[in-house]
């Protein structure tokens, strides 16, 4: 019974750990860019855009299909640098223990 109640303790530091990071988390602004920087997406970190900058360059209507296509690849960009920081957080909270892949934490 010893050991279960270290395991529990644990896994009660470790469920305070993870909703701190998940906080910590929530305040940074990821930005992903396309184009060569030419569009560039800024997501919250529950990945929320947050903001757009455009070159005014690419503001010619003849180009509307190309600047969609850098927006969407930009949003791309930027939730993959996100998915990447919030698995690297991960890692310090959870010390290595790899998960199973969709097992998010707290329960």
């Amino acid at each position: 019974m010893k050991n279960l109640a270290g395991l529990m303790k644990q896994a009660s530091q470790m469920q305070s750990k993870m909703e701190q990071m998940q906080s910590e988390l929530e305040k940074l602004t990821i930005e992903g860019s396309s184009g060569a920087g030419l569009v560039t997406v800024a997501l919250s970190g529950k990945g929320d855009m947050r903001s757009i900058k455009i070159d005014p360059k690419l503001a010619d209507p003849d180009e509307m299909e190309m600047l969609q296509d850098l927006i969407v690849a930009a949003c791309a960009d930027a939730r993959v640098k996100l998915d990447k920081k919030a698995s690297e957080e991960m890692q310090k909270v959870t010390g290595g223990l790899n998960l199973p892949p969709g097992m998010k934490l707290p329960f």
